[in-house]
């Protein structure tokens, strides 16, 4: 499955540099002036996971193929987005379409790029953009709850579930708080805040964009954007997009080399997809045989089921059975002829609850 997220944030922060940096593309074109990139640019890249190179050595695999994730380079915002201003209309449309938000957000010094504010304050910016999504919910909430609960006067039970769990959320958004606060009771509200793609439900995080000598400690702006993460319980993470861009094209042992120059153990794209997957609450399971190991991607809590449909809508709909080893027994056992052997390899039905590392095999019937 991967996900989808959004890079978003103020012209001139980072974001196509960024995006051309993960996907290691030149797609998007990053110049020093406000809105190089109009139309999104979308970028597919292989969630690195070291623990699919283990199994691929272990089963002779021919092919490795990790899960996708996929980055979208939106156009950068400006005050008065909610009211089409700039490029407002599109840039909230394509948000919408995202899985998360990837906030970038300035937080290095430099007098030659031009800052839309003239100033280098990512808890300003950050606000900025924040109040813009807010202003759109807000909008189509003033319009959408007093629609809803006067057809729920009616009887109709949608609109009486939308009434309560929008409503909720048109409460959090006067008072200047994102509508992912809203807690829904039970399931049926979850479905009908889900399909409202409000903007500041999605989950955020924040990409604290620094110079070369901060990209391992940070810096003073980035402490600010650390603590504003912490106080809305979200995330954030410490990137320098020129160094993503100087890894580009460099083989692994020399980015091995010049990270370690740098003072840093990884690149900036493997801590991103690390926080994204908690950010969407994302696992990995693994299929492995002889022609490929490959790594797929569902949500916590998602059934053998729907993990085979994954793969292919016939393998959920016919779905037998999964043979399941988890992933220290497939490595320390050999492979899933010593699972077997040791009684590892588990027959499991469909209320199976997948676990992140599961090796699996599916049994189906269509």
């Amino acid at each position: 499955m991967g996900f989808r997220c959004g890079i978003v944030g103020l012209p001139n922060v980072g974001k196509s540099t960024l995006f051309n940096a993960l996907t290691e593309t030149q797609a998007a074109q990053a110049a020093n002036y406000p809105f190089c990139t109009i139309e999104p640019n979308v970028g597919q890249v292989g969630v690195p996971d070291p623990r699919l190179d283990k199994l691929a050595e272990i089963a002779g695999s021919a092919k490795i193929i990790p899960t996708q994730l996929g980055f979208v380079d939106i156009a950068g915002l400006v005050r008065g987005a909610s009211k089409g201003e700039g490029l407002g209309n599109q840039f909230l449309g394509n948000i919408r379409e995202v899985d998360a938000i990837i906030h970038v957000l300035r937080c290095f010094e430099d007098d030659d790029i031009q800052h839309v504010d003239n100033r280098v304050d990512p808890i300003a910016d950050a606000e900025t953009v924040e109040t813009e999504l807010l202003l759109s919910d807000l909008e189509s909430l003033e319009k959408r709850v007093p629609a809803a609960a006067k057809r729920a006067t009616g009887g109709d039970k949608e609109s009486k579930i939308a009434a309560s769990v929008l409503g909720q959320a048109l409460e959090l958004l006067r008072e200047g708080k994102p509508a992912r606060l809203t807690q829904p009771r039970d399931e049926e509200e979850a479905r009908v805040f889900r399909q409202a793609q409000l903007l500041t439900a999605k989950p955020v995080l924040y990409v604290c964009n620094v110079e070369e000598a901060a990209a391992a400690e940070g810096n003073a702006h980035a402490a600010r954007v650390f603590e504003k993460a912490a106080a809305e319980g979200a995330s954030a993470v410490i990137v320098s997009a020129a160094i993503e861009a100087e890894l580009i094209g460099m083989d692994k042992e020399d980015r091995l080399i010049f990270l370690e120059e740098m003072g840093l153990h990884e690149a900036g794209l493997a801590r991103i997809i690390r926080a994204g997957y908690e950010l969407l609450d994302l696992l990995t399971f693994f299929t492995v045989g002889p022609k490929e190991a490959r790594a797929w991607t569902v949500h916590k809590g998602a059934k053998a089921p729907e993990a085979a449909g994954e793969i292919h809508s016939d393998m959920q709909r016919g779905f037998i059975r999964a043979e399941t080893i988890a992933f220290d027994d497939f490595i320390a056992l050999g492979g899933e002829n010593g699972a077997k052997e040791a009684g590892k390899l588990r027959q499991e039905g469909k209320e199976y609850v997948v676990h992140d590392g599961d090796v699996m095999h599916f049994k189906f019937n269509v």
